[in-house]
């Protein structure tokens, strides 16, 4: 095993040629102290093309061989869920730092492994949560850090699309490659963003339920992607909804859909009642202006903010933290754990589903 020591210059491979990998790649690029020394994907053609916009010297189509390497740091994953696991073992066999895209692993025990193996090689393995990295979540944390909304008693989360199961086909609706639906897909983004405002309360039991009842039928897929018939290869759910019972003595629902027949687009956000105040982000189609919303009392009077916020940093962010917890040294402090606690309510919501009651989560 590669015995490595915080760097100032972290030397990184990059695996996946997707959204998550090209993402990555153009927030290293945006920092001096990365040097993306190999990137590995199976399209030949998406391999070099990605090698020459982002000027990475070795190309590799298979992850071993680059994994093979005796020159990096660090490996970015993002490639479909059920090959998370197999990479970030053989990564940090290799002494390797790992950044993965969310979901953790689509199996809790998969998850549960990778952390362990983290903790042992005492590696960073961090996952991949950008959407908390909005300029709307920042300004909403800060809000609720100063105590402004007094006491939480109440979240919702949610993620609704219309129209937007991934594809016909794809791993995206194969439960063995994608580990289930919107809830592991979209929910888990949801339920990281709640979980982070909210000062990571323990969530004690859950109710969820689950449906599948479009998708299956060829109803919910993208329009520019044509007319799709019935697939019997679709077999996650459409629709994911869950209550939870909180340590802090709160609650927190918990909605996920890539199909419904409703007025959603694309749409998430976070609703939050305080004792003090309450405060709503909406975003509709991934916009990042006028999102955010408090709500609160003037001299007895019922009174809205709308704040200004930025964009946010999204990727580039998560990078950057991710660069700076390999530079810090306390690797054994970002060994997964987080992702790790996400991946556990995930299974919980469908164990809940399946077996149709309450469950309760261990400590």
């Amino acid at each position: 095993m590669v015995d490595l020591q915080p760097v100032n210059k972290v030397r990184v491979g990059v695996i996946g040629l997707g959204f998550g990998g090209e993402t990555i790649l153009r927030a290293y690029s945006n920092l001096p102290q990365v040097e993306v020394v190999a990137l590995a994907g199976l399209e030949e053609d998406r391999l070099e093309l990605l090698g020459k916009n982002y000027q990475v010297p070795h190309l590799y189509r298979f992850y071993e061989e680059l994994l093979e390497r005796d020159d990096l740091d660090a490996v970015s994953i993002g490639v479909p869920n059920f090959l998370h696991a197999p990479i970030a073992l053989a990564a940090l066999e290799r002494g390797l730092h790992v950044l993965c895209e969310k979901p953790l692993a689509h199996t809790l025990k998969d998850a549960e492994a990778m952390v362990e193996a983290a903790t042992k090689a005492n590696r960073v393995l961090q996952v991949v949560f950008n959407h908390r990295e909005r300029g709307d979540v920042h300004v909403l944390k800060r809000y609720i850090d100063e105590g402004k909304l007094g006491k939480i008693y109440y979240a919702k989360a949610y993620w609704m699309r219309r129209r937007g199961i991934p594809g016909v086909g794809s791993w995206f609706v194969n439960k063995e490659k994608s580990g289930g639906g919107p809830l592991i897909d979209l929910g888990v983004h949801m339920l990281d963003m709640a979980l982070y405002l909210l000062d990571e309360p323990e969530i004690k039991t859950l109710s969820a339920t689950t449906y599948s009842e479009l998708g299956s039928k060829g109803v919910g897929f993208n329009l520019n992607a044509g007319k799709h018939e019935k697939s019997n290869n679709y077999n996650v759910e459409d629709l994911a909804t869950a209550f939870m019972r909180l340590s802090t003595g709160a609650t927190l629902t918990l909605e996920a859909s890539w199909a419904t027949h409703s007025s959603f687009g694309d749409d998430y956000g976070i609703i939050l009642y305080g004792t003090e105040g309450g405060a709503e982000i909406k975003v509709q189609n991934y916009s990042t202006e006028d999102t955010l919303r408090i709500y609160t009392d003037v001299a007895g009077a019922p009174a809205t903010i709308n704040p200004r916020v930025s964009r946010g940093e999204y990727h580039q962010a998560v990078a950057r933290q991710f660069i700076e917890n390999i530079n810090s040294g306390n690797w054994s402090l970002h060994n997964g754990s987080e992702g790790l606690r996400r991946a556990r309510v995930i299974d919980a919501c469908y164990t809940s589903a399946q077996q149709g009651r309450e469950v309760a989560l261990d400590a």
